[in-house]
């Protein structure tokens, strides 16, 4: 698959078969995660599988939405600020760098015919109270995995000129 329609077929899947995630395709979707950059290569990230049917509801529990129960499994990806490289004006990266291990993750699925969706409008005290997560370490994103039942809509883009400044 081509760059180009890789990424114009990634889209917010809001609806997912109940079929697991074969060990093999997930193997590979979080080896793209594991190569993602980062800022001075720090790396400043953990993500957690969540499959168990009892860990499944606690996260329900931090979006609770009908669609997102669709899903068979979700990947809570977290910064951890205390690797994270930060710039010499005191600019963080964490977000940043999660933010690109995270669009690989989603694309990598995307590859294997499995879908994804980027949740950040969720209850991250919450969740990281819920999953034990140490203080350093900050839910991010919450990302559902699965193979989609739904379709994509059409994808409205700026256009480029108004994306892309040219100097004269």
């Amino acid at each position: 698959m081509d760059f180009l329609k890789l990424v114009k077929d990634r889209y917010s899947c809001r609806v997912y078969e109940a079929r697991s995630v074969e060990k093999e395709k997930l193997d590979y979707v979080m080896e793209c995660v594991r190569m993602a950059p980062s800022a001075v290569n720090k790396q400043p990230w953990r993500f957690h599988l969540v499959c168990r049917e009892e860990d499944r509801a606690k996260l329900q529990q931090c979006y609770n939405r009908e669609w997102f129960t669709t899903a068979p499994m979700y990947i809570i990806a977290s910064v951890l600020h205390d690797e994270e490289w930060v710039r010499a004006d005191g600019k963080h990266h964490g977000d940043i760098d999660i933010a690109i291990a995270v669009e690989h993750l989603c694309l990598a699925a995307t590859e294997q015919g499995l879908a994804t969706c980027w949740v950040c409008n969720f209850d991250a005290p919450l969740c990281k109270t819920l999953f034990d997560l140490p203080e350093s370490e900050e839910p991010a994103v919450v990302i559902p995995l699965g193979y989609p039942t739904d379709r994509p809509k059409v994808k409205n883009r700026k256009p480029m000129e108004e994306i892309l400044s040219i100097p004269e």
